[in-house]
Formats: C-alpha cells, structure tokens, sequence
C-alpha cells in the first residue's frame, strides 16, 4: 500500500529533478500571519544546485541519480560566542532606553537562569512547520497530559507557578524548597515541563531535567533522556546535546534519542550533520521512520529541493506510509516553486488516501494561490475554512486575517475582526489583527487593536511588541519605533532576537545601516541569546549594496562567530560586495571549499567577476 502511494507522489513530484528553481526572487508567501515581506530578498536558498555524486547506500539498495546526501558545510555550535566590531557610542536611538531602564536590567538579571536561545533563529515559515506535538521531545506522561488538553488550554500546574513566581532563584535551589511541602510527582513535572515549553522557556526546563536526574527524582525512560537532549540542543547547541548522547545509559540510546537530535539538526539548517545523524541511525539498525523521512523533505525544502525525490524513493523501496506532514511539506514546497498543478496532484494524492486537509494545509494552499495570482482559489479555499458559520470556528480567524490582508481583502479583514471583537478575542488573534491591518498600510487600526491587546493584557511579551516594530520599520517611522522600544522598558519587557531583528529593520529602512549594525552588535555581545541570521543578512546586503567590502566581510565574520553555518546566500551577498567596489576577491573559491559549498551557475559567474586573476583578450597578448 505504501509503495502506491509514495509511487503517486513521486510522479507529482518529478519535477523536483528538472524544474529549475528561482531562489530569492522565487515568489513565495509565508504560511503565517505576515507573508514574505519581512525576509530578505536572496534568503531562500532552496534552489541550490549543490549536488553530490555520491551513492545513497541502505542495506538491499543504493540511489544513483542524486545521492541523498551531499558533502555540506561545516557546523560550528559556538552560539554563544561573542562578536567582534566596533560600537556606536550614540545612545539617542531608543536602544539606549532598554540598556539604562532599571526594569529591564532586573528582568535581564532574572533571565540569566532562563533561556539562552529564547526565540530561535527561525522564519515564520520555519515555525509553522514543526510538526506538532512534537511527541520526540516530550517524556511519556508529558505526552500524555498534551494530548488531554487542547492547543487553546493552558495545563495548570503548581510547580510550573512556583518556578516562574521566583525568577531570581536558580531552579535548583527552586526545587529545594519545593521538597519541604510538597511531593515530585510525574504528572506535576510533565505539566510544568509543558508550560515552560509552550513559553519557550528551555533553560529552565533543561534545568528542572538537571535536577530532576541529580536529586534521583524519577527513574527516567529514553523519552525523558530525549526531552533532556532536546533542552540541550536549544540552550547549549548541538555539540553539547550530541556529547550528552553519549553519556546516556546505553540501554536507553533509542531510535527517539537519535531522531531527537536530527530534528535539531535540521531546525538549525544544518545538511552535513543531519545527515551524519541520519546515517548513524541506520548504522544502529533502527527501523526507517516517517519522522525521520519528513526531517530530511523539511531539511531539502530548505536546501536542495532535487534531493526530494531520493527522499521520496527511499520512503518507497522502505516502504514507509506518508504521514499529514509528508504531505504539508511537499505541498509547501511545490507552492513555493510557483507549480500549482503539482501541489494540486498532491492534494489529490492526499485525499485518495483519506487524509483530508487541515486547516493548516488549507493555509499553505491559499497562500500559494494568492502568491501564483490565483485569487479566487485562494478565496473558496479560504471559505472552506470558514466553514457554514465562523462564530462556531473562531479558532480560524488567526489563520483567516493575515491571508485575507494578502489578498488586500480590507472588508473581510473587517468582517473577521468584527467576528473576533464581539467574541472577546485571544490573544493570538489580536496579533493577527495588527498584522493583518499592518499589511494592509492601516496603521491606525493596527496601533487600535495593539493598544487594546495591551490593554487587556498588561504582560505581553516583546514577541508581540515586535509585530508592531515591524510594521513601523516597514513604513520607515523611525520615531514611532522609538517610542514602543520606550515603551517596551517601560513595561519590564525582556528584549530578544526577534525585537533586535525589528529594531535592525526599523534603522536599516530609516536610511541608518551604521545604526542598526552598532544595535546587532551591542545585542550579540550583551545578551546570551543568539540574534536571528535574518538580521546580519539585513545589514550585511545594505553594506553590499555600498560596495562596503570592509564592513561586508566584517559582518560575514560575525555571523561565524555567532554559531551560524556558510551558506550560498552569504557568499553572493559578500561577492556583490566586492562586483560594487569593482574589487577582485582573492581565495574566494577556497573559502567556499572550506565550507563544503559549490556554487551554482549564478553564484559561479558572481564569483568569475572579482577573479583576480581572470584572463582576458588583454592579458593573452600580453603573456
């Protein structure tokens, strides 16, 4: 049965091997509720022609067209380390207000035992396609407790409240306390574990697990050692979660422990590790699973689209069944290569097998339609949404918003809202709502519904202070972004990559790149949290465009010293740099050796013009 359907997807996706892909200029929307405009242009690098010789080998069988897996580029996990350049001493930006205001250095003092990677170096789209509930990164009860409850319902959990209640204590010393009244239940810690997840809290989390095994609390099974290397991986970098692997009792080494850490692997865009980790899982001999195969299409959807079909014809010849995801994954990526009648023979195949799509697929379909200018496809798939009453689907509207506003659809982002209003909105839909008004150039009504949001809740995260910084930045007004940077220390807010990401935009789209360089660099070297790669690459195309082949290569530096893997987009941003200064760029095709990386015809003929030492009609006769 399984080889039927895979031989089916397969044939919808056989143009993976011979379409050629457009990378940055690829029209592509993003699944949430704000839809490419936030990403740099050149980012995408799903079109990478990179492709390895090398044979495929499992046990019974080898791929020759491609080879699965390609010699990629170096992984460093130096997330942590500083960066170097030199500081802006101008405090007048805003910035300064975060660095000086007393709540903000009591809330940065208090995360010192929090997370170091806060909010991850991934897109939106990134985001949206993590499989969820993400069972590998849970132990058994914690997966127990997710699935009793909704997605909309908090898991109350005393021990959770108590951690979060004493910040300035180390967890540790947290859960001293916590044994002199009370009991260390399975099911207190899976929802305090749960809680601190949902909030991204991982460094807590890593150390409630430290704890938990130091004190003999409870007898961990493999899903628990798993949850503990996930913790790691999001903390520390996948180096310190790939020593702690080989720490763990060998009896408890599963096939989660290994497919845990693949799934880091890929998160972080790393091809040459995840696939080292896959290979070792087939080396250990553990069976070949859906998840590990939907890590690799999530991974080359990203990198190397070709590599889909030797995914593909793997999942056939181990006769793995496709799951909802296989199917979201090679629906996005058909989309995002702007081949409609593919990612509908898809939907098809999906449907023939009984899976119906959910309202997420539903939302990548749309925003594909509306990308390819298909928008009354995109407007019936978003009724189908809807449903017969969107009274009784209100959990739609966050989904319904940002891609009504895509299809510049003011009077149903209207109508939705009003929905909503009238409904006494979540929180995730009032962000939707500033988003959705943002796109449309209604900053009033964005600013409205922001006020009102914080209004309602006087906590709100930096996460959703940025959305708003967003949209200024994207309209260029510099002094509004000011003021909500002020704002945001006024209300104790802790500051976090996707805020410096907003911030670097708000100063870049001012006209102020020096600005927004020295902001990128104080936060790198003042926070433990790494900022988003989307920021250097901002700063880095700004210098590029100057022709600033100095401060190109110096942001090229730091992005290396901040734990970040070369990629076929640095390289180009860093030779157009050199094309502008109509300077030669010497070892530059050494350095890309380096970084197991080879360049595509576009990046080979970028790289052709800054040759030193090209020969030209001039040159022959001189010789």
């Amino acid at each position: 049965m399984a080889k039927g359907i895979m031989w089916a997807i397969r044939r919808a996706s056989s143009s993976y091997k011979k379409q050629v892909f457009m990378t940055g200029a690829s029209r592509i929307c993003y699944a949430t509720s704000e839809i490419s405009s936030q990403y740099p242009k050149g980012h995408n690098e799903g079109a990478s022609n990179v492709i390895s010789h090398r044979p495929l080998t499992f046990r019974g069988f080898q791929l020759k067209s491609h080879g699965l897996f390609m010699e990629s580029r170096s992984f460093s996990s130096q997330a942590g380390t500083k960066s170097s350049g030199e500081e802006d001493t101008d405090s007048d930006d805003g910035f300064s207000e975060l660095e000086s205001s007393t709540a903000t250095e009591a809330i940065q003092e208090a995360n010192k035992v929090d997370e170091s990677v806060s909010e991850q170096d991934l897109s939106e789209e990134d985001r949206e396609n993590v499989e969820a509930p993400q069972e590998l990164e849970l132990s058994d009860t914690e997966t127990e407790v997710s699935k009793r409850k909704s997605s909309r319902e908090r898991v109350s959990s005393a021990l959770f409240n108590a951690i979060v209640a004493a910040p300035a204590l180390s967890v540790s010393k947290i859960m001293d306390k916590w044994l002199e009244g009370n009991d260390v239940t399975r099911a207190e810690v899976a929802a305090a574990m749960l809680n601190l997840r949902k909030r991204r809290m991982f460094g807590r989390a890593l150390q409630l697990s430290e704890w938990l095994e130091s004190k003999k609390q409870l007898t961990f099974t493999d899903r628990d050692y798993a949850s503990r290397v996930d913790l790691i991986a999001k903390v520390r970098g996948l180096k310190k979660a790939e020593d702690y692997v080989g720490m763990i009792p060998k009896s408890f080494r599963s096939e989660v422990i290994y497919r845990t850490l693949l799934a880091n692997c890929v998160a972080e865009v790393d091809p040459k590790k995840s696939e080292q980790i896959f290979n070792k899982m087939k080396d250990l001999e553990f069976p070949l699973t859906c998840f590990a195969c939907n890590q690799l299409l999530l991974l080359y959807k990203k990198t190397d689209k070709k590599k889909i079909a030797d995914v593909l014809l793997l999942m056939e010849k181990e006769n793995v069944k496709p799951s909802l995801f296989t199917y979201k994954t090679l629906i996005d990526a058909k989309g995002q290569c702007n081949d409609i009648s593919g990612m509908e023979q898809i939907v098809e195949t999906m449907k023939a097998e009984g899976i119906e799509p959910d309202i997420n697929t539903k939302s990548i379909l749309a925003k594909h339609y509306i990308s390819g200018g298909l928008n009354e496809k995109a407007e019936n798939v978003l009724k189908e949404m809807e449903g017969g009453d969107i009274k009784e689907n209100l959990w739609v509207c966050r989904s319904l918003l940002p891609l009504y506003a895509a299809l510049g659809r003011a009077d149903e982002v209207s109508r939705i809202w009003q929905v909503c209003e009238e409904s006494n909105p979540r929180l995730d839909d009032c962000v939707a709502a500033v988003e959705a008004w943002g796109k449309l150039h209604n900053i009033e009504e964005a600013e409205a519904v922001f006020d009102k949001m914080a209004a309602k809740w006087p906590t709100i995260s930096s996460n959703h202070y940025s959305v708003l910084l967003r949209i200024y930045a994207s309209h260029k007004m510099l002094s509004k972004g000011k003021d909500l940077v002020k704002r945001m220390a006024d209300s104790g807010c802790r500051i976090g990559p996707l805020t410096w990401d907003a911030l670097v935009r708000l100063y870049v789209e001012a006209g102020e790149v020096e600005k927004a360089d020295s902001i990128l660099h104080k936060a790198a070297e003042q926070n433990r949290s790494r900022p988003m790669i989307n920021s250097y690459l901002v700063i880095m195309e700004q210098y590029a465009k100057r022709g600033d082949v100095h401060n190109t290569e110096k942001v090229f530096h730091r992005m290396r010293q901040a734990g970040y893997v070369s990629r076929i987009s640095q390289y180009q941003c860093l030779i157009r740099a050199y094309i502008n200064a109509k300077a030669p760029c010497y070892g530059i095709a050494e350095r890309m050796k380096a970084d197991n990386l080879f360049p595509n015809k576009g990046l080979a003929n970028m790289a052709a013009q800054v040759d030193a030492f090209k020969r030209t009609a001039v040159s022959d006769l001189l010789d």
